[in-house]
């Protein structure tokens, strides 16, 4: 008897454990793409500063595509949701955006 609050806490905080958070900056609130990314004068900076590091994919001509999730019916992990992929160019500018619904698909493999 003397063993079971510390035998709870265990628990808890294994539990906390196992839970798998998002990778940093990959999962943003809808509302935020808008307001801070802007074609033409964003920076690879800006984005860092307001949604973290993500998933990239870097070209050979220095361009970059960026994916950012947004949680939606499918909570947290983005799924059901929608997302934000963005074209920088070589001098780390946002050329291009593009909001989608996530697909399916998207996190399995």
């Amino acid at each position: 008897m003397k063993h079971l609050p510390a035998c709870l806490i265990g628990a808890l905080l294994l539990a906390g454990c196992a839970t798998q958070a998002p990778p940093p900056g990959t999962v943003v609130a809808p509302e935020r793409f808008g307001q801070l990314v802007v074609p033409g004068r964003t920076t690879r900076a800006e984005l860092l500063a307001a949604f973290g590091p993500t998933r990239s994919v870097a070209f050979d001509s220095g361009y970059q595509a960026w994916l950012y999730s947004a949680a939606g019916a499918g909570g947290a992990s983005g799924k059901g949701g929608e997302e934000l992929v963005l074209l920088l160019d070589r001098d780390g500018i946002v050329r291009k955006m593009r909001r989608r619904a996530a697909y399916p698909t998207d996190g399995q493999r």
